[in-house]
């Protein structure tokens, strides 16, 4: 099958998750990438090389698992960079690439020879994706971020937590993988624009910024009405700003066992008030009486949902038409939902010295040129004599040359 992206390739810096999760994106429909590393620092361009989880006590640069998760489908080669003849190399793999991207902090490419300037000289309808925490503009863009720090000056960790807690944060970097999706937009945007006018550009990314977008109502708030989230006690789990009420997490039956329920409108209340059967519901009958007192509501609803087992629940609950899902576990997740093989969510690659190993796939289908996961995360330099001998028309003995020199 020809995939969609397949007449494009990508000449990869990126790393870590906000990088190797957007060229993930083009690679798995089709688009060759390929995955530049050095061979002399091992793993100093992605900390996810060599970083849990692991599949079993094995533990080495080419064992991460959520290294291999985030970059299948793509080449992986080595260059040195402090070498003249690797400068070489790149130069002809870019004339011969129509991307450049990388989310290293704001003017790395540029101190190593290769910033955008450079990069046109050498093609000069390259498309150049920069992916940092604040852009390479403006008075922050040379301090560094990691997910945490993205998230709590974007706003999003201030308006996650519960009345009278402190702001909860993210213990994990959603924020890198959202920066991800939004780099992957950008490098199609900029790619259409080629195919339209024959130009390239820089696409200047700032990963703090796309985080910004994603607080919605709660900025727009602020900026028309001087009102913050925090003004009378948070719950995040509750809606705010399109009402409706009971709308949250609520306990059931075992040891850490949860439920979310939603009520947009009268008749989804209605129809959890049938199930539950109790006189105290009739005091919410209505919308207004819902919203004005949702700690009393939430405190029946909680007491009521935790005789059920949450799945049962779940199901009786969708029966009535009313929104709800059981808040899974992993293996719940993985292991016992349906949708799971339904999807085709995670599908097993076959790595070089992990082994058969579980992946992410993508959470959309196409019907003529869907994605695929043929190709698992490369070991480090794992592909130079394929690559090289492709692209720059070398020998296997003279790429072996090139690595007992260092200069890959």
């Amino acid at each position: 099958m020809t995939q969609a992206l397949s007449k494009y390739r990508i000449c990869d810096f990126t790393g870590q998750l906000a990088g190797a999760g957007a060229t993930k994106w083009l690679g798995v429909f089709g688009a060759e990438i390929i995955r530049i590393e050095d061979p002399v620092r091992e793993g100093r361009w992605d900390i996810l090389r060599g970083a849990n989880p692991f599949v079993d006590e094995r533990r080495g640069i080419n064992l991460g698992g959520a290294f291999n998760n985030h970059n299948v489908n793509k080449y992986g080669i080595t260059l040195n960079l402090r070498k003249p003849k690797a400068k070489e190399m790149l130069k002809e793999i870019i004339r011969q690439s129509d991307v450049v991207s990388e989310n290293f902090s704001a003017g790395v490419l540029k101190k190593w020879g290769f910033g955008y300037d450079e990069l046109k000289a050498i093609k000069p309808d390259i498309i150049y994706v920069s992916n940092c925490g604040f852009g390479h503009t403006g008075p922050y863009h040379e301090y560094r971020t990691w997910g945490p720090i993205v998230q709590a000056i974007s706003g999003l960790t201030f308006t996650s937590a519960l009345p009278n807690q402190q702001s909860a944060g993210w213990g994990y970097s959603y924020m890198d993988h959202t920066g991800g999706y939004y780099m992957a937009m950008a490098i199609m945007l900029a790619l259409l624009h080629r195919e339209q006018t024959g130009e390239g550009q820089w696409v200047d990314l700032s990963c703090t910024e796309a985080a910004v977008t994603l607080n919605g109502p709660a900025l727009l708030d602020w900026s028309v009405n001087r009102k913050s989230v925090r003004e009378t006690g948070v719950n995040a789990n509750r809606s705010q700003f399109i009402p409706m009420a009971p709308h949250g997490i609520y306990p059931c039956s075992g040891d850490d066992h949860w439920i979310a329920i939603s009520c947009r409108t009268d008749v989804d209340w209605q129809q959890l008030a049938s199930l539950i059967d109790a006189t105290w519901t009739r005091g919410f009958d209505k919308e207004d009486s819902r919203l004005e007192n949702q700690d009393e509501l939430d405190q029946q609803l909680g007491s009521w949902t935790r005789e059920w087992n949450k799945f049962e629940l779940q199901d009786a609950l969708r029966e009535r038409g009313v929104p709800a899902a059981a808040v899974q576990k992993p293996s719940e997740r993985i292991e016992e939902d349906p949708t799971t093989h339904a999807w085709g969510l995670w599908p097993s690659v076959d790595h070089t010295e992990i082994g058969k190993v579980r992946v992410d796939g993508q959470p959309v289908h196409f019907s003529k040129t869907d994605w695929q996961v043929t190709k698992a995360g490369p070991c480090l330099g794992e592909d130079n004599i394929e690559v090289f001998g492709r692209l720059l028309d070398m020998a296997k003995d003279e790429v072996q040359q090139l690595q007992e020199e260092g200069v890959i």
